[in-house]
């Protein structure tokens, strides 16, 4: 069964309306599929209909930003309740001051000589509060001034580049709490992103487990094969379930349905007690 536990819409950093990221979906043969928003759960209503329409069965679903210990990690919240209030203030919380991170690396890019990148970026997002580093990535490959967002990211967007600004986003511990408090699993997103030592992603695994943390995602697309294998065998270290997911943004941006390869079946996944 073609299982997706992670991917993005226009509502926050993704390139398509929810609806067409499910029928896009479905038509890659994903069967069970989840819409993982950053910090914002207003496209789950919509993604939820066209799955029905689908014929997928849908998962509520959202990725909160988060800060440990200086370096952005990201939570993803599976199966949760997007009514739940504790959840809709703690990512209310984490939403704010975007825009002011915005206009901070769009000030740093002009000193960098590229001019026009807070309005490139802010009209490349549907929703102007959730305007991220992916919004002035678009920017700068629709202008030119790279080939396409790996390259983006590489020389502009990231810690020591002339576009990154760091941002104080949600506690790991408060967004494990959300997650739970709206019913949902925590699952670590694409640990092999990070670049942490050995140590460090020792102390982050046992800080997201004391935290509640019930799941890492082994396969997903910024994974090599030697780092989902190795995650693998951290899954069963830890006692964590595995979950799997594209990370999917939108067409020609890396991630695409249908194209990973499927969990170990040693691993415990996630959606083990979900009756599939």
């Amino acid at each position: 069964m073609n299982i997706d536990l992670h991917c993005h819409s226009n509502v926050s950093d993704g390139a398509l309306a929810p609806g067409e990221v499910a029928r896009r979906a479905a038509r890659a043969g994903v069967a069970v599929w989840a819409l993982t928003d950053h910090d914002q759960l207003a496209g789950l209503a919509e993604a939820r209909a066209a799955a029905r329409d689908e014929g997928m069965r849908f998962v509520d679903g959202v990725e909160i930003s988060v800060t440990w210990r200086g370096t952005t990690v990201h939570v993803v919240g599976l199966r949760i309740d997007p009514g739940n209030a504790d959840l809709a203030a703690g990512l209310a919380a984490v939403r704010g001051g975007r825009l002011q991170r915005a206009r901070a690396m769009a000030h740093d890019l002009q000193r960098a000589g590229i001019d026009g990148t807070y309005e490139g970026a802010i009209e490349r997002a549907e929703n102007p509060a959730m305007v991220s580093r992916t919004h002035f990535a678009r920017f700068l490959v629709d202008s030119g001034v790279v080939a396409d967002m790996r390259e983006a990211f590489r020389r502009f967007l990231v810690p020591g580049k002339p576009g990154y600004v760091p941002h104080q986003w949600a506690e790991l511990a408060d967004a494990v709490r959300w997650i739970g408090a709206a019913g949902g699993q925590a699952v670590l997103a694409h640990p092999g992103r990070y670049g942490l030592s050995a140590g460090a992603m020792d102390a982050l695994l046992q800080e997201f487990r004391a935290a509640g943390g019930e799941a890492i995602e082994v396969v997903t697309s910024s994974h090599s094969a030697e780092q989902s294998r190795h995650f693998a065998a951290l899954a069963v270290q830890y006692d964590f379930s595995a979950s799997r997911g594209s990370d999917f943004h939108g067409p020609d941006e890396g991630a695409e349905f249908g194209t990973l390869p499927p969990l170990d079946p040693a691993l415990r996944p996630v959606w083990r007690e979900w009756g599939l």
